[in-house]
């Protein structure tokens, strides 16, 4: 038997806890429960299968990534026919899991399992909400290291802060990223049968992409479940971990970026909205509440980047959510805001598509986005309509006084598509969705 060290008495009863975390397991040769198959993040995936790298999964709450981590083990176990056995599974979400508190524990756990199992040859670990666990990463370092066994790790993270500081410091090189991000156009028209297009397109940007939500039918029970899911990003992922006291301004101020997403702000402008309506915030409270929303992924954070002097410049950005169901579900929406939503939908989906965005700037004109990929960069304007010829003017005429060739493109609504305009496409924003 293994000695337990006297920090982890929870464990004294551990051989019955691991015959309980068996059925969140395969070892008896149950498949998991794996879902809608999220194929271009299984590709992306697997082709990083088979080496040392600790593969990294890291977005907002209830985005879909244990079941991605479910539709990983299912493709060992179905394609690369690993014995189930050989698969460790973790998720600190579950009761089941609530013991264990630390590296310590995770330690003693695994061990245990390897010795109760008989464990020979390579072991798959998958830490599931790795961050509940405290100093994880001494855990994840150690047996991304080992050169005494075989192991490869998956973990996933519900914070932006995962893998900075001290692990980032410690697994320098030696893990690669994912993003997971809610259902995209692509996804959310193919779970629910709908034919790619201009329909399925206006659903979607009323509905989002949250997996969750393609379940639901009623709009009130769509509401209760956002907000739910909002109140548990804000409670359990900000004001506990970073023990804030102020839980009303919090809310407000992820309001306020829900509501005006896409609209250019700057922290001083917010301090002084929130100020005029009497409610107590300085610049520090509320960049560093900002900071927090962002650290969950509900909200991104774009800033403005000069043309010509190649360089960030600082002040005024914008924001955008995650999913547009906080902003449609949650708070009162305009039919003027259709131009907003339809930005939040192309800034969204150039994320899925591995692009860093910025707002572009040249001279007094402005670029919705300046999306870099490697050696690829698209400029990008969003209307909602092409009503008339000055706006026809502005959004194009913004494109061609960029004097380089890269890739430009206007994305409206309009029922024509307008023939290219020296070099320049006119998009559907559903026709996007052909970039991924």
């Amino acid at each position: 038997m293994i000695t337990f060290v006297k920090y982890s008495n929870t464990l004294e009863n551990i051989k019955h806890i691991l015959d309980k975390i068996g059925k969140y397991n395969f070892w008896d040769g149950q498949m998991p429960s794996i879902g809608y198959w999220r194929t271009s993040y299984i590709h992306k995936i697997t082709a990083y299968l088979d080496n040392k790298l600790v593969k990294v999964l890291t977005g907002q709450r209830r985005t879909g990534k244990s079941y991605i981590l479910r539709q990983i083990i299912h493709y060992l176990i179905t394609d690369k026919k690993i014995n189930p056995n050989n698969i460790f599974y973790l998720n600190k979400e579950f009761l089941v899991f609530d013991f264990v508190k630390s590296y310590i524990d995770l330690e003693n756990l695994f061990e245990y399992y390897k010795q109760e199992l008989n464990i020979s040859g390579k072991v798959y670990i998958f830490l599931d909400e790795v961050q509940n666990i405290n100093q994880w990463e001494i855990f994840v370092n150690s047996y991304a290291q080992d050169f005494t066994g075989e192991y490869e790790l998956f973990i996933t993270g519900s914070n932006s802060k995962l893998l900075s500081g001290e692990m980032a410091s410690l697994l320098s090189g030696r893990y690669v990223q994912f993003d997971i991000y809610p259902f995209s156009l692509k996804e959310f028209s193919d779970f629910r049968n709908l034919k790619p297009g201009k329909a399925a397109f206006l659903t979607y940007l009323q509905t989002g992409g949250l997996p969750e939500m393609l379940h639901f039918n009623d709009e009130e029970i769509k509401r209760h479940y956002v907000q739910s899911l909002k109140n548990t990003i804000i409670l359990r992922d900000i004001v506990q971990r970073y023990k804030i006291k102020d839980i009303e301004l919090l809310d407000e101020i992820f309001k306020f970026v829900a509501v005006n997403t896409g609209s250019l702000t700057s922290l001083n402008n917010i301090v002084k909205y929130f100020k005029s309506i009497q409610k107590k915030t300085n610049y520090e409270t509320l960049s560093s509440y900002i900071s927090y929303l962002k650290d969950t992924y509900i909200i991104h954070e774009t800033e403005r980047y000069d043309l010509r002097g190649k360089k960030i410049l600082g002040g005024v950005r914008k924001y955008y959510l995650n999913d547009l169901a906080f902003k449609n579900y949650l708070y009162c929406i305009l039919a003027s805001d259709i131009g907003y939503n339809i930005e939040n939908f192309v800034f969204m989906q150039l994320k899925r598509m591995g692009f860093n965005v910025s707002i572009g700037v040249q001279g007094n004109k402005e670029i919705d986005f300046v999306a870099h990929k490697q050696d690829k960069t698209l400029y990008v304007q969003v209307a909602y309509l092409l009503s008339d010829q000055k706006t026809i003017d502005r959004e194009f005429g913004n494109l061609l006084n960029i004097k380089d060739n890269h890739e430009k493109i206007v994305i409206s609504m309009d029922e024509i598509q307008l023939s290219n305009h020296k070099g320049i496409k006119h998009m559907h924003p559903w026709d996007i969705i052909t970039y991924e």
